[in-house]
């Protein structure tokens, strides 16, 4: 696959996406995005189809599986190692190994999420994915990301220009405004039982 519009992009596709992969597995994750998603999930109702863009292995595909077993199960996926580990799972309707800058899809997803991966994107291609998010969304938009109230870039391993936070829900609840707020929460890396990183989730629905 070729053709990226960005630097971010070559980087998640190639060597340290593979070594991130190795990095972020293990059946602590599962069971911590388990009790993630659980809250999450509350808040929503009927959710038949599920998207995820920028799913790597499916650390969060997986939990989800088992808690909505009904549910149709697709991912976004830019890089071709997690692609073969997502292949593998045997539970997703479509994988679609590209970018989710370029993702655009004529069928609606109930609901549609990130976990992890804004944070990585080029701050001037955001509106780019908040803008695909939005068209694939029949109903809840769904973000897991490091929050701060004003954008801020972060050393990321030893690399420039690969990590942000920033209110990533506040920019596309701005830039559509009938997305509302429907619930959102915190994730503390020293949590005695489900250790993540910090992250706080905002839930937005669709509104007609």
């Amino acid at each position: 696959m070729s053709g990226f519009k960005t630097e971010q992009e070559i980087f998640w596709a190639g060597e340290f996406g593979d070594d991130y992969i190795d990095r972020n597995n293990g059946d602590w994750l599962i069971a911590s995005n388990m009790a993630l998603f659980s809250s999450i999930l509350k808040s929503t109702r009927k959710v038949n189809s599920v998207i995820e863009f920028g799913a790597n292995i499916g650390m969060n595909i997986q939990p989800l599986q088992v808690l909505l077993p009904k549910a149709q199960l697709s991912a976004i996926e830019i890089n071709q190692k997690a692609v073969f580990e997502l292949e593998k799972l045997n539970i997703l309707k479509n994988i679609y190994h590209q970018s989710i800058l370029d993702f655009n899809s004529k069928e609606k997803f109930d609901f549609v999420f990130t976990k992890g991966v804004l944070i990585h994107i080029k701050p001037d291609s955001l509106n780019e994915v908040y803008t695909n998010m939005y068209n694939s969304s029949n109903r809840y938009i769904c973000m897991i990301e490091y929050y701060n109230p004003t954008p801020v870039e972060i050393p990321y391993r030893g690399h420039s220009q690969k990590m942000y936070k920033r209110d990533f829900a506040g920019e596309i609840m701005k830039k559509y405004p009938n997305l509302e707020l429907v619930n959102y929460g915190f994730i503390y890396k020293n949590d005695p039982i489900f250790m993540q990183g910090d992250a706080t989730w905002f839930l937005m629905e669709k509104r007609d």
